[in-house]
């Protein structure tokens, strides 16, 4: 048995809701943990998956939903709750021994990164392993799904974001390659690294906009925050993307050690990445 968070899906990604997928095209069985038990939960026990209806924050729900689990993929949204969420999980699944716990971080967590919710996912990592659960951390560049919402916002007139110039590097990776990978590493019973970098696609910020079809516009720091909280509704959520935009207007068209395209996509993934033109085409 595998239990599966973010099983129900959202708009940036959807993660959790794609290795539910995999995991059961693969003919492996999957608990899919979710927040209600909605239309999407019904899709899950349709397509087989075992629905579990949770709080991930709430150590009561989650030691059920981890009862009989031997691997295990956890995934939280830009949100509060990041570390309170990683203690439940963790401690459940140390309490049920459970030998690998594939969970999603982001491409610069580190103790000195520097917005907030990629140090909460340092913090998160550390549980994660002081835990003992075989825990690999897949390392995240930016979902080409975010500059979706982002455009999506303007009814995708425009891609406004404050990054400064059109040359202004972003680290990218499609949603579905961070699946493949997660998935891929659910299912090897050989040994993992700790931390897997996963990022598929240098672009600069006018490549994004050109491949959606709509110019960039920058827009002053302060005013993107109130755009922000218009589009995201989360102070959390607004936090960390003003912090994470300001990074990457900072190095601009610069080099950073994290940049570059991973190998672990073609490795454990299966295929090469989903390159940004081809996201923009299936949009």
């Amino acid at each position: 048995m595998i239990l599966v968070t973010g099983a129900a899906g959202g708009p940036q990604g959807a993660t959790g809701r794609q290795v539910v997928d995999l995991l059961l095209e693969r003919g492996e069985r999957v608990r899919a943990f979710v927040r209600s038990d909605d239309h999407r939960a019904e899709e899950l026990r349709k397509i087989g998956a075992e629905v579990v209806v949770g709080d991930l924050r709430e150590i009561t729900t989650v030691r059920p939903a981890m009862r009989g689990v031997r691997r295990a993929y956890f995934t939280y949204p830009v949100t509060a709750g990041l570390l309170d969420a990683t203690a439940a999980f963790a401690a459940a699944a140390r309490e049920e021994g459970v030998e690998r716990v594939v969970e999603v971080s982001q491409l610069d967590a580190s103790p000195m990164a520097g917005t907030p919710r990629m140090r909460r996912h340092w913090l998160s990592e550390q549980v994660f392993d002081w835990a003992g659960v075989g825990a690999v951390h897949l390392r995240a560049g930016v979902f080409f799904e975010n500059l979706a919402v982002v455009a999506a916002a303007s009814g995708n007139r425009e891609l406004a974001l404050p990054l400064g110039g059109k040359d202004t590097l972003i680290p990218l990776v499609a949603a579905a390659d961070v699946a493949r990978v997660g998935a891929g590493l659910l299912l090897d019973s050989g040994p993992a690294d700790p931390v897997c970098l996963v990022n598929g696609q240098m672009a600069t910020i006018g490549e994004v906009a050109e491949a959606f079809g709509i110019p960039y516009v920058d827009v002053p720091p302060e005013e993107w925050e109130a755009r922000a909280m218009d589009i995201y509704q989360d102070p959390y959520a607004v936090e960390h993307l003003t912090h994470l935009w300001g990074i990457f207007r900072f190095i601009g068209s610069g080099h950073h050690p994290l940049y570059g395209v991973t190998e672990s996509i073609k490795d454990i993934g299966g295929r090469p990445p989903v390159t940004l033109r081809e996201f923009a085409a299936g949009r």
